[in-house]
């Protein structure tokens, strides 16, 4: 009875607790994709990444997507990816296209010679030449399910003909585009539904840990969850779960958990006791599905496989899978994952399970292993099933997550009319286009007078002014009525191009006779206005649905005719009613079904590679003749490049352009980002040793405009990479005379812990961009671990010694000049008297120095070493030269040293170091830059609680900047 109790407290915490941050969680999830794509060694990714597919044509354009995932990073470039086609474009089922694509992915890895299988090259042709499976008995066999059983797979069902969105059938419903974040990257790509379930699933692959397994996840559905939270029981499935009210679990899967698990205020881990399809209220009250709080275990259709229970899905899919896709085949059946499949590993199931086809199978090769339940308490459960859940997603509470304006070319606002909540992706709007609220246009072209009515969904349309279109009607003007969807598709076999439409909440699968609608009314009005017969729709074939779907409803005729009837079929003008039905009557039409089965998809990445490649030269372009090089140039020349050759003339002629721009915007275009630029563009020309070269020359600019943004120097001076040259005056005569006076300084420091907002306080950002960051001073086993010492010495010339007993004696000061070698042990010393001007000081005058450093840190810990180290030095010797030695003085002075040493680094690690304690620090772009250190008084409660219980610990694994 208290357990109960305490479930039920814990039930109405966790119910009056809103859902995680979706924000947050995808900006971490995006974070932890970008590192694990850069640096696999340190947050480790999936070893191979697999999409199931309808048909091959269809795998061919998967493939397509995952090479621009792969060139965008994100997928890292040792990962394996595969488009994985049902066979025959059978319909198999999800369970058995899962087993197939883990048998094809077995067999691709052989194909493509990976190195840790080993198996002879005449048993790989034998195995490879192999159609039904192979033996259990077989050594080779062993080997390949070993070797598989240890890796991590990303699989994702995305094939399916998209009934419920059809306009994202050509492209696959996992690749609709999905701007959320857009606008933290604007000349990135178009984020699609497919690389946020990337970014969420590089979060799940660490649940793995070392241990091979599967993450399965469904191409319509993001999850957004902090799945690095995730645990996977071992040797078992797992299936990820979130509570959901009863009137939504009507239509989904249900899993009813076990009472006894782990469970606390952010997730639950129970054994899976029995599973519920679109259950009734019956049959979840019988099935004891609804928890204490009213609600129910809804699938999220994530399921996990780890150690034995993965190691025995392989030995399943490769010994047995195309043996039983051809049973299935043969008896027309199909093996769902969710049902069937999973089912295996729930013992309360196997009576109904060995009714199914192939359920004994299923139980003999997978029914040892159990299967849990994670639940997430916090998961928000985006489905994009069907059309207008594709625009529900894009307004409503996730609004401020979406990028309205992305990668597109659009008029002033006098010229066009484009509502302020429409989202245009991707896409060249021409004076004189009309786009309603609400609506979604991506890769697409629209010119004219075009009016999109609110609430619709415009895709791959490329629409050419309807001047030329005057038999369209006297207006000369195309309408898409309110919430419709609009696409266009090239045919296969040259066949041309069609334009496709619908109602936004058609049901293409609904019958005439259950109140199937198109665009939005019932069939029998639509065929009595526009006096079209079924027979002109559907055959008298017996058995075919009379639907959506199937009807022959669109024409392939010119573009001009196509524009006319589709404003005819959707009602949005009146034509003559007969004249239309003559020219709709005697063209040669196809239905939604035969579409899928005729799209060319090769001249559909053809043309997208090219109408994205247009964009991105259109934005580089005006950027380039117009602006202040404010865009990416290099993630443009990236959308370029898909052009090929072409891509890189474009990029040579804009390298002309840049001499041009410097002169005209000169003392208002900051030298460095002029450089950049070139640089960009020399690497897009691939001229990477010019490209080298005139990198050297971003960072000395930037040097530059970081020490005249910090109004570095004494007024009149300038720095000189020389240390001994004065650009505006001499030593005189008097300070030669200046007899040796010792002097000694000592300084010690502690390191910081960066909590947010790190790079925000690095140049060149800096300089142009306000800056935030929050970081502590902290003390290593109770002691200021950084420090130095110099003092002035009777012989001339300058001793520099480290604490790893490194020294070097430098005879002629005048001798110290940039750039440093990166290899220097000594250079942060080097830059620290070059910047302070130490040597134009009388403090040298007939006297020497001697520098004694020390960090009693590991090198790239990432706490701010060096940073720090070189404001000890600084400080130091600005001690020693009776300068300006405050906190705010030496902070700038390292800012500008991090320039002059090549490691472009910001203030936030010197001030991490120099000021006690937490702090919040800002920086505010102008000349002279400046800094905002707000300190934040903590409790003593709250010190005593980091001081007892934070812990520092090093990895090993040093940090690179």
């Amino acid at each position: 009875m208290e357990n109960n109790k305490g479930d039920r407290r814990r039930g109405r915490r966790r119910s009056s607790r809103a859902a995680d941050d979706i924000t947050a969680v995808l900006r971490k999830c995006w974070y932890r994709l970008r590192l694990s794509v850069r640096d696999p060694s340190r947050v480790p990714t999936w070893d191979a990444v697999v999409l199931t597919a309808a048909s091959p044509e269809q795998a061919a354009l998967y493939e397509w997507q995952l090479r621009r995932a792969k060139r965008f990073g994100r997928i890292a470039p040792s990962t394996v990816t595969l488009a994985v086609p049902d066979p025959d474009a059978a319909r198999i089922g999800s369970g058995a296209a899962t087993l197939h694509a883990i048998y094809a992915l077995a067999r691709h890895l052989l194909r493509i010679g990976h190195a840790s299988l080993e198996v002879s090259d005449d048993k790989e042709d034998s195995l490879l030449s192999s159609s039904n499976g192979w033996s259990n008995d077989d050594t080779s066999f062993s080997s390949i399910v070993n070797y598989m059983a240890t890796r991590h797979i990303l699989l994702l069902h995305a094939g399916g003909d998209s009934k419920r969105v059809p306009w994202a059938n050509p492209m696959g419903k996992v690749f609709l585009p999905l701007p959320y974040l857009a606008a933290d990257n604007p000349d990135g790509p178009v984020p699609l539904l497919f690389d946020h379930i990337l970014a969420i699933s590089s979060s799940a692959r660490q649940a793995f840990k070392n241990k091979g397994g599967i993450l399965i996840m469904t191409g319509d559905v993001l999850p957004c969850f902090d799945a690095s939270t995730m645990i996977l029981p071992d040797d078992s499935g797992c299936i990820i779960t979130v509570p959901i009210t009863l009137d939504i679990a009507a239509n989904h899967g249900v899993v009813v958990a076990s009472s006894d698990g782990i469970t606390n205020d952010d997730y639950s881990i129970c054994l899976v006791e029995n599973l519920l399809q679109k259950p009734t209220l019956t049959e979840l009250t019988e099935g004891h599905a609804i928890l204490h709080d009213g609600r129910t275990l809804l699938d999220t259709g994530i399921i996990a496989a780890r150690g034995k229970a993965w190691a025995e899905l392989v030995k399943l899919a490769c010994s047995s899978s195309q043996a039983m896709i051809s049973e299935l085949v043969d008896s027309r059946k199909e093996m769902s994952l969710y049902e069937d499949l999973v089912s295996a590993w729930v013992p309360a199931k196997h009576e109904w399970l060995r009714s199914r086809p192939l359920g004994e199978e299923l139980i003999n090769a997978l029914g040892n292993q159990k299967m849990f339940s994670f639940c997430a308490f916090g998961l928000s459960f985006l489905h994009f099933g069907t059309s207008i859940e594709v625009l529900d997603h894009l307004g409503g509470s996730n609004s401020a997550l979406v990028g309205r304006r992305h990668l597109c070319s659009m008029p002033e606002t006098t010229s066009c009319d484009i509502a302020a909540s429409a989202v245009i992706l991707s896409s060249k709007i021409a004076p004189g286009v009309s786009v309603g609220e609400d609506c979604l246009v991506y890769n697409s072209s629209l010119s004219g007078r075009i009016q999109i009515g609110s609430q619709s969904i415009v895709v791959g349309v490329s629409i050419a002014s309807l001047n030329k279109y005057e038999q369209i009607d006297n207006s000369s003007r195309f309408v898409l009525p309110d919430r419709h969807c609009l696409w266009e598709v090239p045919l296969a076999e040259s066949l041309g191009r069609i334009i496709v439409y619908c109602g936004l909440h058609d049901n293409p699968k609904i019958s005439v006779e259950n109140g199937g609608t198109f665009c939005g009314k019932p069939w029998k009005k639509i065929l009595h206005y526009l006096q079209i017969q079924e027979s002109d729709l559907w055959s008298s074939l017996a058995g075919q649905e009379k639907c959506l779907w199937t009807a022959k409803l669109f024409p392939v005729v010119s573009s001009s005719e196509m524009l006319k009837l589709s404003m005819w079929l959707t009602g949005s003008t009146i034509y003559n009613c007969q004249e239309m039905l003559f020219l709709w009557r005697n063209s040669h039409r196809i239905s939604l079904e035969d579409l899928h089965r005729s799209i060319d998809f090769p001249q559909l990445c053809m043309e997208s590679n090219k109408h994205q490649a247009d964009l991105a030269a259109g934005i580089a372009k005006a950027c380039l003749t117009c602006g202040l090089l404010g865009r990416n140039l290099s993630q443009l020349c990236e959308e370029i490049l898909q052009k090929g050759t072409m891509g890189v003339e474009i990029c040579k002629d804009f390298l002309t352009l840049c001499p041009i721009l410097q002169n005209q915007n000169h003392g208002v275009l900051p030298q460095s980002r002029a450089y950049q630029v070139q640089v960009d563009l020399l690497r897009a020309c691939e001229d990477e040793s010019n490209a080298r070269i005139l990198e050297q020359k971003v960072w000395t600019a930037v040097a530059s405009e970081t020490a005249s943004a910090v109004k570095y120097g004494i007024e009149g001076d300038s720095f000189d990479s020389k240390c001994g040259t004065n650009t505006t005056s001499k030593l005189t005569k008097d300070l030669e005379d200046i007899s040796f006076c010792p002097k000694r300084a000592s300084v010690q420091l502690p390191v910081r812990v960066d909590f947010v907002g790190g790079w925000s306080d690095t140049p060149p950002w800096s300089l142009e961009r306000q800056g935030c960051v929050l970081n502590m001073a902290i003390n290593l086993e109770g002691s200021l671990p950084i420090g130095a010492v110099m003092e002035t010495t009777k012989s001339s010339g300058v001793l520099i010694v480290d604490d790893a007993e490194n020294h070097v004696y430098i005879e002629d000061p005048a001798s110290i000049s940039t750039p440093f070698d990166k290899d220097d042990p000594f250079r942060l010393v080097k830059s620290a008297l070059l910047v302070t001007g130490i040597f134009r000081h009388k403090v040298l005058v007939n006297s020497g120095l001697q520098i004694e450093t020390w960090a009693k840190v590991p090198r790239g810990s990432g706490l701010g070493t060096s940073s720090i180290l070189a404001a000890a030095v600084v400080k130091g010797l600005l001690r020693l030269m009776e300068e300006d030695e405050s906190n705010e003085s030496v902070a700038r002075t390292v800012l500008v040293l991090e320039q002059v040493m090549g490691t472009g680094g910001g203030w936030q690690d010197q001030i991490g170091g120099l000021y006690p304690g937490i702090k919040c620090t800002y920086s505010f772009p102008g000349q002279p830059l400046l800094l905002q250190v707000i300190p934040l008084v903590a409790s003593p409660q709250l010190v005593s609680e980091l001081e007892q219980r934070l812990l520092v610990v090093f990895t090993g694994q040093s940090y690179r900047r």
